[in-house]
């Protein structure tokens, strides 16, 4: 008699205890780390009211820092996007000198504090500074600028997007791309018909890991953004101004709506990476 799966599964002894514990244990942790803290978050800004609530939001300050924050990381993440793609390519397709002197460069932001990539990033692009002064004889400013904060939110962001593809390019086989060659595909044909198609959930993963980093970024911005409202401000800054003045509904508010923001981005972008999987 054919023995189901449903009980051959009860038949298996399981490293960890059973659905229930782990279950309850799951949702313990996650109550404590995450649902009760945002939970406090969004309790938070309604002691002014409804009213209250839509003033700080929609005063002109909060929406350019909100802009500006949103607008930088998913620009950001794009870039990622293209020169991580190619990144990652370089370092696992091809062999060359200091090959793993530059893949270890890239595990950097990672172990680098945000603060100290910060201060870097300032003096380096800085008017006086190594790229900063050739780039003021041609017109372009980037340290204390939003262009400064877009060169950090790519800086942090790139391994995101070079970790994640790395994996999926080196169990890739390569007998389709050969295959294709013998057909007679162009270059470009191999790369929009079998290798994006193949890398398209990984890089949308690694995107979407950069751009939630970007988002929430402070360290490494605040010191090359030149932090002028409605010009070159954070929403993560505007955070903290508000707390230093103990503002902690304002404060609480514009959490919120970046709460909101990214977790409906996350989504719609985990969706889209689900999507490609299946196809």
């Amino acid at each position: 008699m054919p023995v189901t799966r449903q009980a051959d599964r009860r038949r298996k002894p399981d490293a960890l205890p059973g659905f229930r514990l782990t279950l309850g244990v799951t949702l313990f942790y996650l109550c404590i780390i995450t649902l009760i803290p945002l939970a406090a978050l969004l309790i938070q800004p309604w002691s002014n009211g409804f009213h209250g609530f839509i003033t700080i939001l929609t005063s002109p300050r909060v929406l350019a820092a909100l802009k500006l924050s949103f607008g930088s990381a998913a620009i950001a993440a794009l870039v990622n996007m293209v020169f991580g793609l190619l990144v990652a390519w370089t370092l696992t397709r091809y062999r060359f000198p200091f090959r793993r002197v530059l893949d270890a460069l890239i595990d950097l932001p990672f172990a680098l504090p945000t603060a100290v990539a910060g201060i870097a990033l300032s003096a380096l692009y800085a008017q006086n500074g190594w790229l900063g002064a050739p780039l003021e004889r041609i017109g372009i400013k980037v340290a204390y600028t939003p262009l400064g904060i877009l060169v950090a939110l790519v800086f942090i962001g790139l391994p995101f997007v070079v970790r994640t593809i790395e994996p999926i390019l080196a169990d890739m086989s390569l007998e389709a791309e050969e295959a294709a060659a013998t057909l007679g595909a162009t270059r470009l044909q191999t790369l929009a018909r079998i290798v994006l198609p193949t890398l398209a959930p990984a890089l949308m993963t690694g995107t979407t890991l950069a751009f939630a980093r970007a988002v929430g970024e402070y360290g490494s911005v605040i010191f090359i953004a030149g932090n002028l409202p409605r010009v070159s401000e954070i929403a993560p800054l505007l955070i903290v101004i508000r707390l230093e003045e103990f503002d902690y509904p304002g404060a609480a508010a514009i959490g919120v709506i970046m709460l909101i923001a990214s977790f409906a981005i996350l989504l719609a972008l985990n969706l889209l990476q689900r999507r490609l999987a299946r196809r």
